[in-house]
């Protein structure tokens, strides 16, 4: 017999209208508005740091990497020589930081259309970005 959930906070989002995921939450490090969208970065209990717009989770500590690596390597590995990359979007940081992984790499340009949320994960995605907000070759 189903009980419902345990007792705490939860974050819960409908994944498909077969698939309901809900995440206990350890700890609230930002819940607010921008200009754009809700934004909340939270500690969970299965995936660790997450950002969430909107209610819609975009990234976990836990499997950032997978969406971030198949994003940016394919391409830059294909490449024979990639020197100047533009960035859409990439708040987390994650993206850039595959980008400047490579050493060809000579300047790489970010435009996110919410600042706020970038000097979110700034501060609180450390485990994301891992200092590639601070390369000298980001823009």
């Amino acid at each position: 017999m189903n009980q419902g959930p345990p007792e705490g906070t939860w974050h819960y989002e409908l994944i498909t209208p077969d698939l309901f995921q809900m995440e206990r939450v350890v700890r609230v490090l930002h819940r607010g508005e921008t200009e754009y969208q809700h934004v909340e970065v939270l500690d969970g209990g299965a995936f660790g740091r997450s950002l969430i717009l909107d209610g819609k989770t975009q990234s976990t500590n836990v499997d950032e990497f997978v969406y971030h690596e198949a994003l940016v390597q394919p391409c830059l590995v294909a490449h024979p020589g990639p020197t100047d990359v533009f960035v859409a979007g990439g708040g987390e940081g994650a993206t850039v930081r595959e980008v400047l992984s490579h050493g060809t790499v000579q300047r790489a340009v970010m435009v996110d259309i919410d600042g706020k949320v970038v000097e979110l994960c700034r501060r609180h995605l450390s485990d994301f970005h891992r200092g590639a907000f601070d390369d000298p070759r980001l823009e």
